[in-house]
């Protein structure tokens, strides 16, 4: 398993890599099915000046758009960012049972903050929450993020 994550995390980073060069925060995400990779999103909210463009968004309108709309409910999200609260809701709309990803966002993010969209069993629609697997590639993704913070800082 941790070979698996490791293959598809790298992915998220390269991805996340071209998303920091673009003046964004350095997020990256897949969405895979099957052992196939059906959807990709980088982060693009700041470049783009529309804040729905983040990389989980856009990773399920990606895959979306790519025909497997019904995959989704049967697949894995890969993200080096722990989904925000907003990307919660896009995943937890679409059923995604399974969510990996690198580091926390404790103040926003969908499992860590006080606004838990990903463990809720509240909202009856949603059905049973995703299995959440974190902390993968913490170094690299850590590394990626501070660079923006950075960068940030700087202007």
């Amino acid at each position: 398993m941790q070979n698996e994550y490791q293959h598809y995390m790298d992915q998220c980073l390269e991805i996340a890599k071209a998303a920091l060069i673009a003046g964004n925060p350095p997020v990256g995400a897949i969405i895979v099915y099957d052992g196939k990779v059906i959807g990709t999103g980088q982060e693009a909210g700041k470049s783009t000046g529309d804040i729905t463009n983040h990389a989980e968004i856009l990773a399920i309108r990606s895959a979306i758009k790519s025909g497997y709309a019904k995959q989704l409910s049967m697949s894995q999200m890969y993200t080096t960012h722990e989904p925000c609260i907003m990307c919660s809701y896009m995943i937890r709309h679409h059923r995604i049972p399974e969510i990996i990803y690198g580091i926390s966002v404790p103040d926003v993010g969908g499992l860590t903050s006080q606004f838990s969209v990903l463990s809720t069993e509240k909202v009856p629609k949603w059905g049973k929450q995703p299995t959440v697997i974190s902390d993968i590639c913490v170094e690299e993704c850590k590394a990626l993020n501070d660079e923006f913070l950075q960068n940030l800082n700087q202007i």
